[in-house]
């Protein structure tokens, strides 16, 4: 009879969240390293505190497009670049946004220069330090379901394996940000294209990117650099207390303040905490300190 006939045609109407909010704000934004120095030269310029953080990062961006020219209007570009300084950092960052943090709080652009294993001098007897070298410490002090852990058999593979740590290492970390509760978060902003949805942005998909991109690397340097640095510059500095991990802003996948959270953590923002110990014992190694038990 027609009572068991299904009445469920609108069904699909009711899809939530639909398809196109989790989209990204810069779906329609060209790729490329261009646009990638763009987007970090505008937010290293923005003051998060502006009466009106849409105009702020307007009047940013036509500055930077000088520099930085792309195929997109400064409107579009200001647009897309609002969402990502109104998603929550996840629970690393205390919930907080970019916005939220003022530029008081911020560390931006931290130029290292790191003489390693004892500098350009080739001294008889200083340790020969490899990037194989690094392997043993991940395994010593990354828990047993730590996402980077396997980032340790890349770096005893050759040729990374084989490349030895000497001369200087050069570089520049984009932010550094000092929570409320007194730690301190490396940031690093990506414009990776993962794909055009939030959920091409999760905690998974983004590890897998981190490792396919070398990124444990260069985020453990990272967390060595800003040791030094606090170590030198904070008054009762304490690694385990001050050293709070490493965000990796995968902008593109932060839609603002309707950013969908997995697993307790927002679509765009791979976090990880390291132990503090790594980043203490790397840097002891850069400075050509042999852990016990690795031959040099």
């Amino acid at each position: 009879g027609k009572d068991d006939e299904p009445v469920a045609e609108d069904v699909d109407l009711v899809e939530t969240p639909a398809a196109e909010e989790l989209l990204s704000p810069m779906a329609e934004l060209p790729k490329g390293a261009g646009f990638g120095s763009l987007v970090h030269a505008v937010l290293e310029h923005t003051d998060p505190q502006a009466s009106d953080l849409g105009e702020e990062l307007l009047t940013r961006t036509r500055e930077q497009l000088r520099w930085w020219p792309v195929p997109a209007s400064a409107e579009d570009l200001a647009t897309a670049i609002l969402p990502l300084n109104l998603t929550s950092l996840g629970p690393l960052a205390d919930g907080l946004t970019l916005a939220e943090i003022p530029l008081r709080d911020r560390l931006r652009e931290l130029d290292f220069e790191i003489p390693l294993a004892g500098g350009d001098t080739h001294a008889p007897g200083a340790p020969d330090v490899r990037l194989r070298d690094l392997a043993p410490l991940l395994r010593a002090h990354l828990p047993a379901d730590d996402p980077m852990l396997t980032y340790a058999d890349r770096l005893e593979a050759p040729p990374l394996g084989d490349q030895s740590l000497r001369g200087y290492l050069t570089g520049s970390v984009d932010v550094v940000l000092r929570l409320p509760s007194g730690r301190f978060v490396v940031v690093d902003y990506k414009t990776n294209f993962l794909g055009v949805e939030a959920m091409d942005y999760t905690q998974p998909k983004l590890a897998e990117a981190m490792l396919h991109s070398h990124y444990p690397l260069q985020a453990l340097l990272y967390s060595a650099v800003v040791h030094r640095f606090l170590r030198w510059r904070l008054p009762g500095y304490d690694p385990e207390v001050h050293l709070g991990g490493v965000l990796y802003l995968y902008v593109r996948g932060m839609l603002g303040p309707d950013t969908p959270v997995v697993d307790g953590i927002p679509t765009g923002v791979f976090t990880w905490q390291p132990p503090a110990s790594l980043a203490v014992a790397l840097s002891d190694l850069l400075d050509g300190t042999l852990p016990d038990g690795v031959a040099s």
